[in-house]
Formats: structure tokens, C-alpha cells, sequence
């Protein structure tokens, strides 16, 4: 009975706040990329407590879309994005983003460029989690990116300083064991079963997509996603993104939360907007993992059958960014642009 206590879990309320994003592209200096950073979490302040006042004094989780302090860079080298709309690992940025987990009594999701000091001038895209007391709990890298570094470029370094728990990281906490996948990840299933081998039942999805009536090939993924690993999925896409001269509401909409079975609890439309929320109840995942059957996808996964191929098949190859003498190199996009020239070439 004792062992079954412990494997009881919360029942609560979380958010994937659909929420607009105001760009840094065309600030002239770090300090300016900043005013508007500060006016973002200010603004988001306001946005979370209220939402959370909406939905009830049981919310526990609110999840915030990708790059939602920025956006992304466009035409940018990786030296000066890094020093204009990068977050430092200790900056004020987090520790204003921990106040309002505190105030408001949340895990708070999220994800941003980020500067390491270990790897000088580089940065990566990083989705974050704070617990109810401000702290920064999880860091997750993204680890597929069209233009941007990532940690398997300088993978050797990069596990000398993390290891592969911080290339892979689930925290266990009182709401259940939380990660975080990164935008377009929601497509590589190998991410989001790693994760969940380590033990995680919530995706935390920080998105930033394209959200049309049609279902998208994210919408799909974040399904399949939740159904293989049998875990929940919040999804959190942007509302607008302000300052690009796309339109505004090219990118956007349709956040969703998913249950571990691949029912969607709820899916926002478009707009800045709370309605994305619904009740996680992890017994019940905890539960549904324990029953065997033809549904349990995770225990009747036979994953050594797969170990030669994917140990052979690695279309990119790790390090690209490091020299011989393990020294990181700083890209421009032709680098990576290149190394997805070898890849379809090698997988032809």
C-alpha cells in the first residue's frame, strides 16, 4: 500500500498561454534588444496572474511558446544575435521569470536563445522550466536546428561539461516528471522517447508554427507524440509576432493541450488567449502506463533491435563546430546549409 501511495499523482489545471512576441531583429544595440525584453515580461506578468485567476487556484503549469522574448533571427550572424537577443544563463531575465512563478505559485515553461559560457560567442536555443520558488530547475538544448548551433556540433565538450542526463534532462517534481521539447522537435520522435525512457510523462512543447485550419505536420506529431510515449503534450504556440515584415499572424494559434492517449483536452483558436487549459491527472497516466496490454506502446518497445541501425545511420556527424584541438569554431549558415547537403546525400 505503502508503494502505491507514492506512485499516486496531482490532479491540477495547466495553461498553454497563447501569447503575442515582439521581435528584437531591428533593435540597433543589446541595450535596446533589452527595453523591449523587460516590456515582454512585464506584459506577461499581468497576462499569467490573470489567466491563472480565470482558470482557478489550482493551476499549477503554464507553458509560454517558443522564442517569446525575441523571436527568431533573421539575417543575423550567430556573434551578433548571441550578443543582442541572448539570455545569460544567471541574467535578470530568468530571475524576473522566477518572480512571477513565485507570485503566481507555477511551474513556469519557456524557451529562449541562450549564451553558455563555455562556448564563447556561440548560443543555443533553450527551453527553460522554473519550480513555485523562481529557480530554474531544467535547461534543454534543442538538438535539431536548421541554422543554429546546437550540442551535438560540439557534442564532446558539451558532454565533458553537462554529460548525457543534460543533453536528455526530466525533472521530477510534485506535478509530475516534466520535459521540455523544442518547436519543430515535436517531429523527431527519437527526442521525445528519450525523454520518456528517462522517466518524463508531460511534454512541455514551446512551438512557433505556422497554425491553419489544415492540420499541420506539427499537429500531427504532437499527437502521435503523446500516443507512443503515452504522455500528456502542452502545446504552446505564439499568437503574433510583431515586427517582421511577414504578416503578423502568419505564425500562430491552435495551442493545444493532449491527453497520454492523444485526446485533445482543449485547442486554443487564434489571438492572444488563455483557452488552451485543461486537468492533468497523472494518476491516471501513471496508471495507464502500469496496465498490460495491446495500448502500452513504452512496454512493448523492444529498442535494442534498433541500436546497429541508428548507431550506423547517423546522417550528421557529431563535432562539426569543434577543431582538433577541441577549440569551438564560430559558423556563419553556409556551415550548416553544407552539413545538410552531406546529409542528403549520404541518406541517397
Amino acid at each position: 500500500m505503502e508503494n502505491e501511495a507514492k506512485l499516486l499523482g496531482p490532479t491540477y489545471y495547466a495553461i498553454a498561454l497563447q501569447t503575442s512576441i515582439d521581435t528584437v531583429n531591428n533593435c540597433n544595440s543589446r541595450e535596446d534588444a533589452r527595453l523591449l525584453i523587460n516590456k515582454t515580461i512585464q506584459r506577461l506578468a499581468l497576462e499569467i496572474q490573470s489567466s491563472k485567476k480565470f482558470v482557478g487556484p489550482d493551476t499549477r503549469l503554464v507553458v509560454l511558446p517558443e522564442y517569446f522574448l525575441t523571436a527568431y533571427p533573421m539575417n543575423e550572424t550567430i556573434a551578433g544575435w548571441a550578443e543582442k537577443a541572448c539570455l545569460d544563463m544567471d541574467g535578470p531575465e530568468y530571475e524576473a521569470l522566477g518572480r512571477i512563478a513565485q507570485d503566481n505559485d507555477i511551474y513556469l515553461s519557456g524557451n529562449a536563445y541562450e549564451k553558455d559560457p563555455n562556448f564563447p560567442s556561440l548560443y543555443f536555443q533553450t527551453s527553460f522550466i522554473l519550480n513555485p520558488s523562481g529557480n530554474v530547475i531544467l535547461r534543454y538544448r534543442r538538438l535539431n536546428s536548421m541554422f543554429a548551433p546546437t550540442p551535438h556540433d560540439v557534442w564532446d565538450k558539451y558532454l565533458d561539461v553537462y554529460g548525457l542526463d543534460g543533453v536528455f534532462p526530466v525533472a521530477h517534481t510534485d506535478i509530475g516528471n516534466l520535459a521540455c521539447i523544442a518547436s519543430e522537435e515535436i517531429l523527431y520522435p527519437e527526442i521525445a522517447r528519450s525523454l520518456a525512457l528517462r522517466g518524463a510523462e508531460i511534454f512541455l512543447h514551446s512551438s512557433g508554427e505556422i497554425a491553419c485550419t489544415a492540420d499541420s505536420p506539427k499537429h500531427i506529431a504532437r499527437r502521435a507524440r503523446a500516443i507512443e510515449n503515452m504522455a500528456y503534450v502542452i502545446s504552446s504556440n505564439c499568437s503574433a509576432i510583431r515586427g517582421h515584415d511577414m504578416p503578423e499572424n502568419a505564425t500562430g494559434g491552435r495551442s493545444a493541450i493532449i491527453d497520454y492517449r492523444g485526446m485533445v483536452l482543449q485547442e486554443s483558436g487564434w489571438g492572444d488567449t488563455m483557452t488552451a487549459n485543461a486537468s492533468l491527472d497523472i494518476n491516471a497516466l501513471r496508471q495507464h502506463r502500469k496496465r498490460p496490454g495491446m495500448s502500452n506502446y513504452l512496454a512493448r518497445q523492444r529498442l535494442e533491435l534498433f541500436a546497429d541501425t541508428y548507431g550506423k545511420s547517423g546522417s550528421h556527424p557529431a563535432n562539426s563546430l569543434l577543431d582538433k584541438g577541441g577549440k569551438h569554431i564560430i559558423p556563419d549558415r553556409s556551415h550548416f546549409m553544407a552539413r545538410m547537403l552531406d546529409a542528403i546525400k549520404k541518406l541517397s
